[in-house]
């Protein structure tokens, strides 16, 4: 018992060094709602948002790397609100100077953070993958992404590619390590759990004014429990991006116990 005990702090501990920019970011939100502040509010956590990007490259919490890949979420993040905002999917009410269609540029931060938690997590887990089939998985995700955009004119296919998600993950399995430990998880599963959490600071974000569904705008009530959903197959858009960025650092695949590299590596024992 104590020893599990241990192992669940130490889990803990890793788990919030892993969504260190992500509650940088969400402590930014909460400040700026409580704060006076002498530019729009959305202005100043795009400036706030970069100064906790550069702060982290410089006391190495991220890589250059690392920087570049979230940098690359922020990209695809403001790219899905430039379509999403328009359509009435949700709204930023506030005023700013950097409004491009209804989107503030902070807005692509909320993304890069669930970036720099994967990208955290596969350095800090030492994560690995096994049975991980990554053509057919980048094309299914691939396909999530484009749905969430297209279903506002053409059919809705969330529950059939959901399926597909399923289906092409139902092999891989994430290896990583806490005190020493080797343990293991099946890939849809960590999907489903980030999915769960995003939603859980989905509410939170949009409690602090982030931004705001339509059956929110005149009070604040709970986010629909669906979008859990919608983030875990999301997740599996930025799973893939990382992946195939730890792939190019031969970082990806979970080395066989039996073989010397394994006897041999940080993981062993």
């Amino acid at each position: 018992m104590r020893f599990l005990v241990a192992q669940l702090l130490r889990f803990g501990w890793l788990e919030a060094r892993s969504c260190a920019f992500a509650v940088a970011v969400f402590g930014g939100l909460a400040v700026s709602k409580l704060v006076p502040l002498p530019i729009p509010r959305y202005d100043a956590l795009l400036v706030y948002c970069v100064l906790v990007t550069a702060v982290f490259r410089l006391v190495g919490w991220e890589s250059t790397r690392d920087v570049l890949v979230i940098a690359g979420f922020h990209l695809v993040g403001l790219a899905f609100e430039l379509v999403k905002v328009p359509l009435g999917s949700w709204s930023y009410p506030e005023d700013a100077f950097t409004k491009v269609l209804g989107v503030p540029l902070y807005s692509g931060f909320l993304y890069a953070a669930v970036g720099s938690y994967i990208v955290a997590a596969w350095r800090l887990f030492d994560l690995r993958v096994s049975g991980y089939l990554a053509v057919p998985t980048a094309v299914v995700a691939g396909a999530v992404y484009v749905n969430l955009i297209t279903h506002h004119w053409l059919p809705d296919l969330r529950w059939p590619l959901a399926g597909l998600l399923v289906a092409v993950t139902w092999g891989a399995t994430v290896h990583f390590t806490v005190g020493g430990v080797r343990y293991r998880m099946p890939l849809a599963l960590s999907f489903a759990l980030i999915g769960f959490f995003l939603w859980v600071a989905e509410n939170i974000a949009t409690l602090f004014g982030a931004w705001r569904y339509p059956h929110q705008l005149e009070a604040w009530r709970l986010v629909d429990p669906a979008k859990a959903g919608a983030w875990a197959m999301l997740v599996s858009v930025t799973f893939v991006l990382v992946a195939a960025f730890r792939s190019r650092a031969g970082r990806l695949w979970e080395v066989p116990v039996s073989s010397p590299a394994a006897r041999s590596g940080p993981a062993a024992g």
